[in-house]
């Protein structure tokens, strides 16, 4: 005897779509005949077999990115896509001068800023590098007329009158640390002459890097020197652990002045790496305030190695000086 519809029905649909009925054969199944034992669960899949090192070797290549086309070196035309070309490298007088065009061309403002990107390698020789470091550097051409608020500690009263007529803000002795720890005081630098040194560890750890210290030409006698230095300065720091982010003029300056502050600075930054481990400074990049900015040619621009020698020896007698002020300090 056929079985019914319904029965039918469900012998096909249960497998296909994976319904697990307790009985479900039991009870489809035509009188008389033994009914199957209930599977109530699937079978186990079977591991995947492992593929050799040679087959995965040849699936990475193929997943690989195709390498990209080298760069084309010049432009045929004015109408090109950047990312196929080399970015173009410019004299810098030829830099300078696109700086003042683009602010021609565009009706901006003719006295802005003019900045540096300096990107430097800080790799020294067994994995050590170059600490991220500050400095002041007195520009041949001032380009502001803001300058800066200077603290001179001194005991010595010539030497308090010097810097009081010359633009110290404020000259003092021990009685000033009080009103610096409690920020009663505050200044953009701090200058001192060696002999009050002793006196002034109270403030190391709340000055930090303004403490005065001969590497920094910010310790010693000779405080005219030091104050024309911090007053009208231009101070620079690395940034992003190896970049260095400054403006050193503006745009109106003679194009020959904004290139005597750009050598001054550069010759100021290779200072705080030797020569012999290679150039520090690896690219340099020029702008305004509104402009893009233009890759410089670096031949001619950094400094020879004669002068880096003679920089390092006058540092060397620098550290030197130094070590002899903290033993006595210390004694």
């Amino acid at each position: 005897m056929a079985a019914p519809a319904g029965r039918c029905l469900w012998r096909v649909l249960a497998p296909r779509r994976g319904w697990i009925i307790p009985g479900l054969d039991r009870r489809l199944a035509a009188p008389g005949s033994a009914a199957p034992p209930a599977r109530l669960y699937a079978a186990a899949a079977k591991p995947a077999k492992r593929g050799s090192q040679k087959t995965k070797q040849e699936e990475t290549k193929k997943k690989q990115v195709p390498r990209r086309r080298p760069l084309l070196t010049k432009p045929v035309d004015d109408v090109y896509l950047t990312w196929h070309y080399q970015r173009p490298s410019y004299e810098v007088e030829k830099a300078v001068g696109m700086l003042k065009k683009f602010q021609e061309l565009d009706f901006t403002y003719p006295k802005q800023f003019v900045y540096i990107n300096v990107f430097l390698d800080m790799a020294l020789q067994k994995k050590k590098k170059v600490e991220p470091f500050t400095s002041t550097v007195l520009l041949p051409y001032r380009f502001s007329d803001q300058t800066n608020k200077v603290l001179v500690f001194t005991e010595n009263e010539q030497e308090a009158e010097i810097a009081r007529e010359n633009g110290a803000a404020v000259v003092g002795g021990v009685e000033l640390i009080k009103w610096i720890l409690e920020d009663e005081i505050q200044a953009d630098a701090y200058l001192a002459v060696p002999e009050i040194m002793p006196k002034l560890i109270p403030l190391r750890n709340k000055l930090k890097r303004k403490y005065p210290n001969t590497k920094r030409n910010s310790l010693g006698h000779d405080i005219l020197k030091m104050l024309q230095l911090y007053r009208d300065g231009l101070e620079y720091a690395v940034q992003d652990e190896c970049v260095i982010k400054t403006r050193i003029a503006r745009l109106d300056m003679p194009t020959e002045q904004i290139i005597a502050n750009l050598k001054t600075v550069i010759n100021d930054i290779c200072t705080f790496k030797p020569l012999t481990y290679g150039p520090f400074v690896q690219r340099l990049v020029i702008r305004s305030s509104t402009s893009e900015g233009l890759l410089l040619n670096l031949d001619g621009l950094l400094p020879q190695e004669e002068k880096v020698e003679e920089k390092e020896e006058e540092k060397d007698a620098e550290d030197n000086e130094e070590e002899h002020v903290s033993e006595s300090a210390s004694t």
